[in-house]
């Protein structure tokens, strides 16, 4: 099934030349922008997640830009269904822009680990994104579906598939 990434579109946005990386520049300053013209995703990161009006600021120029994009993807998409991954889902008020909401879920300590495995970030860094979130609470509670990703690999994927059969099934009516 086609999947729809918000994160990859919202990097997307903010490449060299784009408009939303100029609003940024022109918004945070040089500081955000490396020599070579790129963003400095780590200098972003530090002044987003210590100070909640930029955190809104950013969003207020990034978050448009990668629904228009989403949307016009999906139109394009031939397929009974597809993923959207927006991890911001409930942060972005877009749940009406979903029919079922599917949670990956895994506990808090589990998903420090991994993200700060993935990204480099200390442990105070990942939390202060995790606390800028709605919680792992809410997001269970509101979703339709729901991953546990602690699961053996082949646990996983006998989980996935059942849900895989279980959309197209819906979506045939």
């Amino acid at each position: 099934m086609p999947v729809i990434d918000a994160d990859d579109i919202a990097h997307d946005v903010v490449k060299i030349g784009q408009p939303a990386l100029l609003e940024i520049k022109e918004y945070f300053g040089d500081k955000l922008i490396h020599a070579d013209g790129s963003l400095n995703r780590q200098a972003l990161r530090e002044i987003v997640f210590t100070d909640p009006q930029q955190k809104v600021k950013l969003e207020a120029i990034v978050h448009p830009r990668v629904f228009a994009v989403m949307i016009d993807r999906m139109t394009q998409i031939d397929s009974p269904y597809c993923i959207l991954s927006i991890p911001l889902l409930f942060e972005t008020d877009k749940t009406g822009f979903v029919d079922r909401v599917l949670v990956v879920d895994c506990p808090v300590e589990l998903q420090i680990e991994r993200v700060g495995r993935r990204d480099d970030l200390t442990e105070t860094r990942v939390r202060s994104i995790i606390d800028s979130q709605v919680s792992r609470d809410f997001r269970i509670t509101h979703a339709d579906d729901i991953i546990d990703n602690t699961l053996t690999a082949r646990e996983l994927a006998e989980h996935v598939k059942k849900l895989h059969n279980f959309y197209l099934s819906i979506s045939a009516s």
